[in-house]
């Protein structure tokens, strides 16, 4: 990535998965994530997601250097996992599936997924193969404007496994929603998961079978 590095403090265009495009400032970049100042805030993205980037042709003269660092800026490599480590209790936004974002705090980082505490949904779990970028926020801000005392930053002090099929072995017999519970197919009561595939039990009855490394998102009302 030698040649790329070049583009380190230029302004720069992204396309990432779903043809969505950013445009900023380069401030830092490895082999799993790139980090991009869009003129108010840093944005980091897997580079699993990211489809090109390149020399921006048209400058947006509003996008400034930025006059604070990156969350990163005192490790000596970045790198995707650290940068999750990093946002530990940072309130941030997340972008997973659809065009909502996800606002909350990173609680845990595990094999394949992190859990994360949103003041709405509560505990989540986010596959690590489908966060498509995440947005630290100012380190005084809060969801909502509430108060830090309105809610735990770390929430929950259940144990929780290494990897998300078993995450979801533990919790066969429960309700479960996929993916924001956009399609209904993908809410239900969560029957197995094993051999990356996770078996549920629909509102109507039907069973369902889903690919697991294909869910984005878990919540558990």
């Amino acid at each position: 990535m030698s040649d790329a590095f070049a583009l380190l403090g230029k302004q720069i265009d992204v396309q990432i998965s779903g043809k969505k495009t950013f445009k900023g400032i380069l401030t830092d970049l490895s082999t799993d994530i790139l980090v991009l100042f869009n003129g108010k805030q840093f944005l980091y993205f897997p580079m699993l997601h990211v489809h090109r980037f390149n020399l921006s042709t048209e400058i947006d003269n509003e996008i400034k250097n930025p006059m604070e660092s990156p969350m990163m800026e005192d490790m000596a490599s970045i790198s995707y996992r650290k940068t999750l480590m990093s946002a530990k209790g940072v309130f941030s936004a997340i972008h997973v599936a659809g065009h909502i974002p996800l606002h909350g705090y990173i609680t845990n980082v595990f094999n394949d997924y992190f859990a994360f505490y949103s003041p709405v949904y509560k505990m989540m779990y986010v596959s690590l193969h489908h966060l498509k970028w995440l947005t630290p926020y100012n380190q005084n801000a809060t969801p909502y404007t509430l108060s830090k005392e309105s809610f735990p930053v770390n929430p929950s002090d259940v144990p929780m496994l290494r990897s998300l099929e078993d995450q979801l072995k533990k919790n066969a017999g429960k309700l479960v929603v996929f993916d924001g519970g956009e399609d209904p197919m993908k809410i239900g009561m969560l029957k197995k998961a094993e051999n990356n595939l996770v078996e549920l039990k629909t509102a109507n009855g039907d069973h369902v079978f889903l690919k697991l490394s294909h869910i984005k998102t878990v919540y558990m009302p």
